[in-house]
């Protein structure tokens, strides 16, 4: 909320400005909200020579991949060019005086949690639309864990896989099985060192549905003595409390 306040100011004055953050923070569609104007890649300097001197606005991003701040500065200068700027990366304190009068950080989505219902909602959004309902009942939000590592592309990645996964069937899973397993086999172990694959899941999927070791080793028909060894073997891939 504090950038997009930040960001609304900047909406109604002409000056320039840069946005920091992770990526996938969300810094370039705060930029396109300020301000519409054509997007380029600070590495293709080139090309953003040549839309400084056709755009009076330019949405600048991975500002520190620029590679001649000096001819930059003289570019805008000579033809008023407003930029709003980019970058995953700290710019210095010097270059910041330069180009910029105000600096829009924006935090990782790891702390600003408040945020990821509704990006969660925008992204089921968008994939019910591309997948046009055709993999019938959407799964439900509070079923997806939600992968922040990499802000807002591994979490819309991690609703995107939900609404795949839910239209999985056995033949589609055989398949991918299949796939990944001939990436990987070439070893005298395979089998023992792959088998989690099938065990992880279904110890997993035992204890959600029914809770105790001993109510999964009556339903498998497994042994309880073998069922533990499987826990203790898969402990840091189960992650079972």
């Amino acid at each position: 909320m504090e950038a997009l306040k930040s960001a609304n100011l900047l909406k109604s004055v002409t000056i320039n400005a840069l946005i920091l953050g992770e990526n996938g923070a969300g810094k370039q569609t705060l930029a396109k909200h300020i301000v519409s104007a054509p997007i380029v890649d600070a590495s293709a300097f080139n090309e953003l020579l040549a839309l400084i001197e056709t755009n009076s606005s330019l949405i600048v991003k991975n500002f520190h991949k620029i590679t001649n701040y000096k001819k930059l500065k003289i570019a805008l200068d000579v033809h008023k060019t407003r930029i709003i700027a980019t970058s995953s990366l700290p710019i210095g304190e010097p270059l910041m005086d330069e180009f910029f009068s105000l600096k829009i950080v924006i935090p990782p989505l790891r702390e600003r949690l408040e945020d990821v219902p509704a990006l969660m909602e925008k992204f089921a959004y968008e994939a019910c639309m591309m997948f046009d309902g055709e993999f019938g009942a959407a799964p439900s939000l509070d079923e997806i864990t939600p992968d922040l590592s990499k802000n807002c592309y591994s979490l819309r990645r991690s609703v995107y896989n939900a609404y795949l996964m839910n239209s999985f069937g056995e033949e589609e899973i055989l398949a991918m099985m299949e796939r990944f397993l001939s990436q990987r086999i070439g070893g005298r172990n395979d089998y023992r060192d792959l088998l989690y694959l099938f065990d992880v899941p279904m110890i997993k999927s035992g204890y959600t549905k029914f809770g105790s070791q001993l109510a999964i080793s009556e339903k498998f028909g497994l042994n309880r003595n073998t069922l533990r060894k499987k826990i203790n073997d898969y402990k840091d891939r189960l992650k079972i409390d």
